[in-house]
């Protein structure tokens, strides 16, 4: 593996804090969930649930929070070396549903008892949440939600569905975009909610993807009854939070460090296959193809640094964000192709996870690489961000 974490010198503040992640993760990440994610599989749930809470007790679970609230208060920099050296290291990532997406908007537009209730048990992994945004019509174009939820006393009854909602199936609560009103604009009359997935009327069913795995999920809300008091900012100023939610969400989506790890398995992969009596890795064309991800992994991740630590940057050039995820997403799916491409025959037989061979390296080749071309549709499609750059920085 490349020692180097990024194309930046880093201070020696910043390189003291790296091998202090290094050397927690070394002796407290459980070999069985190392070697897990080192052949490709999805973290489990109980995986990220006992890594999560290892983390917290650091407060490296949520490390950008505030100290009161449960996190470590790091600013970028220790941030993106945390996130890259976790990646890097086949370490499960908290969850994001809480961490990067609900954590940060409770922080910003939450209420004092929200924060105190919901806040440790997000970081500590008490609470798994799902995220309850893209509904059948509307997907890349949100805002034209039809989910309500109607005013009746102190609760609000919601009616409507969700898809394609990851993790609803192991989800304690939702947050939801919800229809309280309307406005001159589709954007006016949302509202963000919290809601207990044990509450009657909430139904979830399955949607198998293309990798044979259950990830995603239909969500039904029947006359689903949610306190007035589980409403996070201002009633018909959900767009707000929604917003400041996938901006986050962005920022994150990039996965340098994920990118960088998966290259290494492509090289350990190709040194590893033999072909005409010599290994993969010896062949010039794929050296050039190794070579050129490389380049634009390092390009990727010299504009991550970019965006998350000079302010002027994101302020003047406002589609930065999408940057990194078309970037990224593209790149991930370049190498996860990769990598079936080398397990060639033997990476098309189904190992399940829980097998006694499940720790071969080609054993989650094509699942992998399957699941991976949704990573140009999750988190705002492909095309969605070609529109956001084209009117932020084209006009």
């Amino acid at each position: 593996m490349t020692d180097s974490l990024n194309p930046l010198e880093l201070s020696a503040a910043q390189a003291i804090f790296r091998d202090e992640v290094r050397d927690f993760v070394r002796t407290h990440l459980p070999p069985e969930i190392r070697e897990r994610l080192r052949c490709g599989y999805a973290a489990r749930k109980q995986d990220i649930v006992t890594w999560q809470r290892l983390l917290h007790t650091r407060g490296w679970a949520a490390p950008h929070w505030p100290a009161e609230y449960g996190g470590a208060g790091l600013g970028p920099a220790e941030r993106l070396i945390l996130q890259d050296e976790l990646q890097r290291a086949n370490a499960p990532l908290p969850l994001p549903f809480n961490i990067t997406m609900l954590g940060t908007v409770l922080l910003k537009f939450g209420t004092e008892d929200q924060k105190r209730f919901f806040l440790p048990r997000l970081a500590n992994q008490d609470l798994w949440f799902c995220q309850g945004f893209s509904e059948p019509g509307a997907g890349s174009d949100l805002a034209a939600l039809r989910t309500r939820a109607v005013r009746d006393g102190e609760d609000y009854v919601v009616d409507g569905q969700k898809i394609w909602t990851s993790s609803a199936h192991l989800a304690d609560w939702i947050f939801a975009l919800v229809r309280t009103g309307q406005g001159t604009r589709k954007q006016e009359g949302i509202s963000f909610l919290l809601i207990d997935m044990r509450s009657p009327g909430v139904t979830v069913r399955p949607i198998i993807s293309i990798d044979g795995e259950h990830h995603l999920n239909e969500v039904f809300f029947d006359g689903v009854r949610v306190p007035v008091a589980n409403l996070v900012g201002e009633e018909g100023r959900g767009w707000d939070c929604a917003k400041y939610l996938l901006s986050s969400e962005r920022t994150g989506i990039a996965n340098v460090g994920l990118c960088w790890e998966r290259l290494d398995c492509a090289r350990q992969l190709a040194a590893s296959v033999q072909q005409g009596g010599q290994p993969l890795l010896s062949d010039s064309k794929l050296a050039a193809e190794l070579a050129l991800l490389e380049a634009d992994i390092r390009a990727l991740e010299l504009t991550n640094w970019r965006f998350l630590l000079d302010p002027d940057t994101a302020r003047k050039t406002p589609g930065f964000a999408s940057v990194l995820k078309l970037k990224g997403s593209e790149l991930m799916q370049e190498l996860t192709t990769l990598i079936a491409r080398i397990a060639g025959p033997a990476g098309l037989e189904r190992r399940d996870a829980q097998s006694a061979d499940a720790t071969h390296p080609l054993a989650a080749a094509v699942p992998r690489y399957l699941f991976f071309r949704a990573a140009t549709i999750y988190g705002g499609s492909s095309e969605v961000q070609k529109d956001i750059l084209a009117k932020t920085i084209l006009g």
